[in-house]
């Protein structure tokens, strides 16, 4: 089942919090000192307490307001006083860049901005703690830095000092930060800033040369819609642009997610996943991302990824990539086992219509709630169509290149709202997608499974079912607002929509009214599949 609600939250703008802080090598462009931007509700930083800072800040800050007192030409911006001094940098900035995609060394930045997710980037000497569940970045120059600029402060900083945080910042690295009731159960993290000083970092036990993800898999894994729609995609639109050179670093691991999304997972990483909770050892990185980016419902926006204009048919094509070498090897076992009849199939005569190819449709049962109970007659009408008919029923430990070949070869799936829609992303773009939609799921129906299938380029049809249709029509009066009016009954909460339209409807097709879709969808694969045109 997919746990859903309408949101309604204003895009916040601005949410961000950056801390800089200046190292030796680092060139013009992110030599920027010290720079803050909004705020953020989940970090702190504590106050310098000499009188020497202070006046250090006040004097940046005086700088970096002057061309606005003594009116600066025009040309003269912000970004001239941070050295972006060539206005090429300005003119080449990417207005669809995502916030923080690129920061100097030794720096912390969280994007808090999206409704669905934070997203923090650290940059330097990156070490984990997962006792504490932190991770700290380290600066050798953090202090010494800013000394440089105020001569005699040194003097001044003693080891309580040097040892104080510069910037902590907490963050759950889940993409459904709008839904507070699972946040609730998701671990949280603490990203600290340190001075590196002498015997306060601990030692690596494990050095890696390459970025790291961190990310949970908790929440509402173990529902394919969350595993796809919050995890899957979400960690190819973070981490696609690394070309595998990346480690993951997950919290709350499940070994049985890792072996159901492996063939997906070596494609996005050349290195073994990090299980956070369970690893004590103290691993170094030169860059981490925290948190997972993500667009919209099962869908990849191409204006907002980084390393090129990867779009839903990239993640369509890794799919394909991931789950063909275990397809060749089901059919290669398949072809041994058929070897001994091969003489006897080879003698029979040809059938006078082996040039014609029928479209095939996959049918995606359910058990329980929301099942078509004619479905025995759905099948016999689709073969009378002209159909060839596979009947599909997904479950937890369904092996997904099983489920990919099925539906990779298939022309036409139709299916009852639900979780299992997901599987649409498996179907080639061009191919036929029915979702049959039961009442007081229409909203859904089209948000999460509707419109991605439209993005992906197959062709939707949404059947929406009559009151009489649905089982719920002997259970109520023909006048009640769940027959006539479910969307009012939606409004009264998710629990009723769960109660009454999720998990106490099922569905028995009007076959006469449904039969309209069929045809059309048969009509127009059978013209596609045999190299015609048609609808």
């Amino acid at each position: 089942m997919v746990h859903y609600q309408r949101y309604h939250h204003p895009l916040r703008k601005g949410g961000v919090e950056v801390v800089i802080f200046e190292e030796e090598d680092e060139s013009p462009q992110s030599s920027i000192g010290l720079l803050l931007c909004g705020s953020s509700g989940n970090s702190k930083r504590t106050r310098p307490k000499l009188l020497s800072l202070l006046f250090l800040s006040l004097l940046s800050c005086s700088l970096i307001l002057a061309p606005q007192l003594f009116s600066f030409p025009p040309r003269f911006s912000l970004l001239h006083s941070f050295g972006y001094e060539d206005e090429r940098l300005v003119s080449e900035m990417d207005v669809n860049t995502p916030i923080c995609s690129s920061i100097p060394t030794g720096t912390i930045c969280c994007d808090r901005s999206s409704i669905r997710s934070d997203i923090c980037l650290m940059k330097g000497d990156v070490r984990t703690h997962s006792p504490s569940s932190s991770l700290y970045l380290f600066s050798s120059r953090n202090i010494n830095g800013l000394i440089e600029y105020a001569p005699g402060l040194s003097e001044d900083v003693d080891k309580e000092e040097q040892d104080e945080e510069f910037q902590h910042e907490k963050i759950k690295p889940y993409t459904r930060k709008w839904e507070t009731s699972v946040m609730d159960t998701i671990d949280e993290l603490h990203l600290v800033s340190k001075a590196q000083t002498l015997g306060t970092r601990p030692e690596c036990d494990v050095q890696h040369d390459v970025p790291a993800v961190f990310f949970s898999t908790g929440g509402y894994t173990g529902n394919v819609y969350h595993e796809f729609n919050d995890g899957i995609l979400p960690l190819y639109i973070t981490s696609q642009h690394f070309n595998k050179k990346v480690v993951f670093v997950i919290l709350e691991f499940h070994s049985w997610w890792f072996t159901k999304y492996s063939d997906i997972l070596s494609l996005l990483s050349d290195y073994p996943p990090i299980d956070f909770n369970r690893d004590n050892r103290t691993h170094c990185f030169p860059e981490a991302i925290v948190g997972l980016r993500i667009h919209d419902e099962l869908s990849v926006d191409p204006s907002l990824m980084e390393g090129g204009k990867k779009t839903i048919r990239d993640f369509r094509d890794l799919l394909d990539r991931a789950y063909w070498p275990r397809i060749r090897s089901l059919i290669e076992d398949e072809e041994r086992d058929t070897q001994s009849n091969s003489k006897e199939k080879l003698s029979l005569p040809p059938s006078s219509s082996s040039n014609i190819v029928k479209p095939k449709l996959a049918i995606l049962s359910r058990n329980g709630s929301r099942s078509i109970t004619n479905e025995d007659l759905l099948v016999k009408m689709a073969r009378q169509i002209g159909f060839e008919v596979e009947v599909l029923m997904p479950v937890k430990t369904s092996e997904l290149a099983q489920i990919y070949r099925s539906l990779n070869s298939s022309d036409v799936m139709v299916g009852v709202h639900g979780a299992a829609m997901t599987h649409f992303l498996f179907l080639r773009p061009g191919s036929v997608f029915i979702q049959v939609v039961p009442l007081g799921t229409e909203w859904a129906a089209e948000t999460y499974y509707g419109e991605p299938a439209t993005k992906l380029g197959l062709k939707y049809i949404g059947y929406k079912i009559l009151p009489r249709e649905s089982s719920l029509f002997d259970e109520y009066d023909r006048n009640d607002p769940v027959l006539t009016d479910p969307e009012s009954v939606g409004k009264k909460g998710w629990e009723f929509t769960k109660k009454i339209y999720l998990d106490h409807q099922n569905v028995r097709l009007n076959l006469e009214r449904f039969r309209k879709r069929l045809v059309r969808a048969y009509d127009y694969s059978f013209a596609k599949k045999n190299r015609r045109f048609g609808l």
